[in-house]
């Protein structure tokens, strides 16, 4: 047999709790009564039914008197302390219900740099820290790809023609600048002319190349009156990036991506100054993907991002 203090949760009315707590907040049986909405005789057949429980005498109910014994103090501020547990209930239920977890896996080309992008994930990070991610660097062709068999939560590409397949908003627009390294023999020249810049070699994007989303910078070659063959070409910025700074040609950057590099003395700005190329990076998702409620939350971050803010805070430098 169980001894008593173990019985003595599972034989224990719960409710009578309550309403002795109600009685000793009320100082009496009669307003106790008046406060549940019963009968005297209901309250006081209650209080005698969990002195029995608990074996011991909590109210002294002599006529004229009200009282709660030493006993009955300690268990009133037990009953306190369960009654507070209990209504803070609700709201750890819904906090846990709008606890978000899940795994997002994001793809993107090769050196995405947006100050409104890294906001939403350190905000939607510091709100859902149950949260893990996984992100990865590809073209973006495939970066369109991986999203359309989803593969991935979202993307953030560039883009030349819409997909039917995909939901595409630009997530931010950059400008295209071009760029010589430290040991070009324009570096720390001011005042250049766009002339002295005919016939230089010149570095590119894969994207350029095969008429991709970066064609506009074969328009900003052709106007800088550079060499028409390209003398390297990558797939990725740093890699773009390394072979300006090394000399092997000239070459578009991002101009508030290439800014820290001149502030630096790794790369020095070229003309033409004005009406420099813009070019649209895009945030595409899937609108079939079933997503998990972190992939669901991150997702509408961004897209509320998007379409609160204008495209012109949106537009770097």
């Amino acid at each position: 047999m169980q001894p008593y203090e173990q019985r003595f949760p599972w034989n224990l009315d719960w409710n009578l709790l309550r309403t002795f707590m109600i009685v000793v907040d009320q100082k009496g049986l009669t307003r106790a009564a008046e406060f549940l909405g019963v009968t005297q005789p209901t309250i006081s057949s209650a209080l005698k039914r969990l002195e029995t429980t608990v074996g011991v005498s909590l109210v002294d109910r002599r006529p004229g008197n009200f009282a709660v014994t030493q006993a009955g103090q300690v268990l009133y501020a037990e009953c306190n302390a369960l009654f507070g547990a209990v209504s803070q209930i609700p709201g750890l239920i819904n906090k846990a219900q709008r606890r978000v977890s899940g795994h997002i896996n994001i793809v993107m080309t090769s050196h995405v740099v947006s100050e409104h992008l890294d906001r939403v994930l350190f905000e939607f990070n510091a709100d859902h820290p149950g949260v893990t991610y996984s992100l990865s660097i590809a073209e973006s062709s495939e970066v369109m790809n991986r999203v359309r068999q989803n593969r991935a939560t979202f993307g953030i590409c560039l883009m030349r023609d819409a997909d039917p397949a995909l939901v595409a908003k630009p997530l931010y627009r950059e400008r295209f600048a071009l760029y010589c390294g430290p040991r070009h023999r324009l570096y720390g020249k001011t005042q250049i002319k766009l002339g002295e810049l005919q016939g230089e070699n010149s570095v590119s994007f894969q994207t350029e190349v095969e008429s991709g989303p970066l064609f506009l910078l074969a328009q900003l070659r052709e106007r800088a009156l550079l060499n028409p063959e390209i003398k390297g070409i990558s797939a990725n910025l740093p890699e773009v990036r390394r072979m300006i700074v090394a000399g092997i040609g000239v070459g578009a950057l991002p101009v508030h991506v290439a800014n820290r590099d001149v502030e630096a003395g790794l790369l020095w700005p070229l003309p033409p100054y004005s009406g420099l190329p813009v070019a649209d990076i895009f945030f595409v998702k899937n609108p079939r993907r079933s997503m998990n409620p972190a992939e669901s939350v991150l997702v509408a971050a961004i897209e509320e991002l998007i379409d609160t803010t204008p495209i012109t805070e949106r537009t770097y430098p």
